[in-house]
């Protein structure tokens, strides 16, 4: 199912989006869940982790487009955004919160059903894993592609991902489980890393490709390196 959220202060525009996306899904055979938000700061505040794209308005009255993306992509830097605004100049700037594209209002169907055809092709060929990480600041949807490795930190644990660090308050073994067949592997009782980070094994000691040292314990060694060599195989 594809989780798809429309957010603009316009109730009657949003109602007509509406129509035209279940007229599509209707056509493609796809399964669609329409969410609806009618600001940028109810769309930020209510923001649900499991949306696959945002077709979303720039010019609002409270939150504006702009706004409202800059705060999503600091909790989700996988979700299509797709701009609607009735003034190109919106357009280019735009661009620098990842956008799919964006679209002059009013919007007709010929245009829509464009829009997803292609959006639909990019989502189902990057479409990766990921973990939805719920703390006291709010909830985060990792990538896996982007999480180099999991350390305990305190009772909790914390994700290392290319944009920042999070502290999830799962426990490691839980996290092992969940992430299990993703290719992560547990080289020490605080460390969980993913494979396609490790550069290299040197004694009791990983290099990541990004420099980094993270430590292997000798009990964990003989099949850490068997997981990493078949790893590797499956790579060449």
């Amino acid at each position: 199912m594809i989780h798809i959220a429309i957010c603009d202060d316009e109730k009657e525009f949003v109602a007509y989006m509406d129509r035209l996306l279940k007229q599509y899904a209707a056509e493609k055979g796809e399964e669609i869940k329409i969410t609806a938000y009618y600001d940028g700061m109810e769309l930020i505040q209510k923001y649900d982790t499991t949306i696959d794209l945002i077709f979303l308005d720039i010019q609002m009255r409270m939150v504006n487009g702009l706004q409202a993306a800059e705060h999503i992509r600091r909790i989700d830097e996988g979700v299509g955004i797709i701009f609607l605004t009735t003034l190109t100049q919106y357009g280019l700037e735009g661009y620098q919160y990842q956008a799919v594209n964006y679209i002059i209002k009013p919007m007709k169907y010929v245009r829509l059903k464009a829009e997803m055809d292609q959006w639909l092709k990019r989502h189902r060929r990057d479409r990766s894993a990921a973990v939805v990480i719920a703390n006291d600041t709010g909830r985060y949807k990792v990538f896996l592609k982007s999480l180099r490795f999991v350390e305990t930190f305190g009772r909790n644990l914390l994700l290392h991902t290319e944009q920042e660090e999070i502290v999830c308050y799962k426990k490691m073994k839980e996290m092992e489980q969940e992430l299990t067949g993703q290719g992560f592997v547990r080289c020490h009782s605080s460390y969980l890393v993913n494979l396609s980070y490790v550069k290299g094994v040197k004694k009791l000691e990983i290099t990541l490709i990004t420099g980094e040292n993270l430590p292997i314990s000798q009990p964990r060694r003989k099949v850490f390196m068997e997981q990493l060599t078949e790893y590797w195989g499956d790579m060449l």
